[in-house]
């Protein structure tokens, strides 16, 4: 039992005089909102995707290259992102990721108005990198706003919950941009996203705060997420150590060593897989492989993403119950995944079916089963560094997102080899037994990593 372990132990005893307040979950929905959008961002290529490609007449192997422009930005941003949130903070650093990438959306809608096709696909993979650098910094983020806000024992549920999110903006921007294309046209997806995003922004920067400054907060609930191992000082300790100073790579070397983190990063490198096949090539599947009209897309790719966000909810709760009862954190964060990854593996058997219904229920199924699997970001909580958290958690989403890069090509290809989706499902299922062997082989025991100075 760790350090954190035996302090959430007795922090459940701790004898308050104070009702304590529940800020905290306000952070929470606060971090799922953006969440949402950040992940329908991502998703408005893929909504708007056929009709767009018919329009500049884009085969599946130049698709899958501008689903993929997204991810290379996001990638090469992980680790500067980190060290912006370590040096600036989460707030501030937050506000204008939110602003950038919901500028960068809302301009793809005017991609239409180029008189040159090939002008047209160069500007906007020159705008979907600009949204991927732009969002590199969230996923830490997320990460680094639990570690500071929540104890150990509710970490599991808070970071399953903002990761929910991703299913959540399936279930509701999936249909309503689906409407957009089908009414108005694809460019007014982009619209509409873009300037929703811009009003976020505004939004969050009046109501986030840590801890320690948050006017709604009272001395019981801090005291309370403190004594459970809350890092409510990170903002203010990790900005004073870094303004002399830029990314500390001796530390970075220490965390790509260390086998424990190693076995997370393939592991989310996998898990990722099925996430962008899901945010690209889905909604293009039922499409050309199942004959649905983009209206029907909209709405029938909320079901299974319903299923992905109860899934995410109940994976955190279940995580958090298992540590409540007394299991260590290396039990309560590794069944949940392996249960998860392996439900996501039935899949495949949608190329065994024709039935439309039974292809949404095996979609559905795995939708929950990669939800419920999904406490990769717990994990960073649990893990990070307290001198480097954001650095820590921009390096996991680094080799997870890498993912971004390669599945939508890679699927491109399968499709434009073998001239069906077949290969693709199969491809995607491989990715989630690779993350099961991760976990159970390679990560061992789940502990915060002590740097060596």
């Amino acid at each position: 039992m760790n350090a954190e372990e035996k302090v959430f132990q007795a922090s459940p005893k701790l004898p308050y005089a104070q009702k304590k307040t529940r800020t905290r979950w306000f952070i929470v929905f606060m971090l799922f909102l953006v969440t949402a959008l950040n992940y329908a961002d991502r998703a408005t290529l893929s909504i708007a995707g056929t009709d767009m490609s018919g329009q500049l007449g884009l085969d599946s192997v130049m698709m899958g290259y501008v689903f993929s422009a997204f991810a290379w930005s996001y990638v090469a941003g992980q680790i500067p992102g980190g060290w912006l949130l370590d040096r600036f903070g989460s707030k501030k650093v937050y506000f204008w990721s939110i602003t950038l990438w919901s500028t960068f959306t809302l301009l793809q809608g005017f991609i239409g108005f180029l008189g040159s096709a090939g002008t047209a696909v160069m500007v906007l993979f020159g705008l979907r990198f600009l949204v991927g650098l732009a969002e590199a910094p969230s996923f830490p983020a997320n990460s680094r706003i639990v570690a500071t806000w929540f104890p150990s024992h509710e970490r599991g549920t808070a970071a399953a919950t903002f990761n929910s999110a991703q299913y959540f903006a399936t279930v509701l921007f999936a249909p309503i941009m689906g409407y957009i294309t089908y009414k108005f046209g694809w460019e007014y997806v982009f619209f509409f996203m873009g300037a929703l995003g811009i009003i976020v922004a505004f939004f969050w920067l009046k109501t986030i705060y840590g801890p320690k400054e948050h006017p709604r907060i009272n001395k019981a609930e801090l005291e309370y997420i403190e004594a459970g191992g809350a890092l409510i000082n990170m903002d203010q300790t990790t900005a004073k150590k870094e303004e002399k100073k830029g990314v500390n790579w001796n530390n970075i070397k220490q965390l790509l060593s260390n086998r424990m983190l190693l076995g997370v990063y393939l592991g989310q490198y996998c898990i990722t897989t099925l996430t962008y096949f899901f945010l690209t090539w889905f909604p293009v599947y039922l499409v050309q492989e199942r004959g649905m009209t983009i209206l029907e897309v909209g709405l029938v790719a909320s079901l299974p993403a319903i299923c992905g966000f109860f899934g995410g909810i109940l994976g955190g709760t279940f995580s958090d119950f298992l540590l409540r009862k007394g299991f260590s954190l290396t039990v309560a964060r590794k069944v949940p995944i392996v249960v998860g990854m392996v439900l996501s593996m039935s899949l495949v058997a949608a190329n065994y079916v024709d039935t439309e219904w039974v292809v949404i229920f095996v979609m559905a199924l795995a939708f929950f089963g990669k939800g419920f699997g999904a406490l990769g970001w717990a994990v960073v909580a649990d893990t990070s560094p307290k001198e480097m958290s954001g650095v820590s958690g921009g390096l996991f989403n680094t080799f997870g997102n890498i993912a971004g890069i390669t599945t939508p090509i890679i699927i491109g290809y399968i499709i434009a080899t073998t001239g069906s989706f077949n290969g693709a499902l199969v491809f995607v299922c491989a990715n989630a037994l690779v993350a099961v062997c991760s976990y159970l082989f390679l990560v061992g025991e789940i502990k915060r990593v002590e740097l060596k100075s």
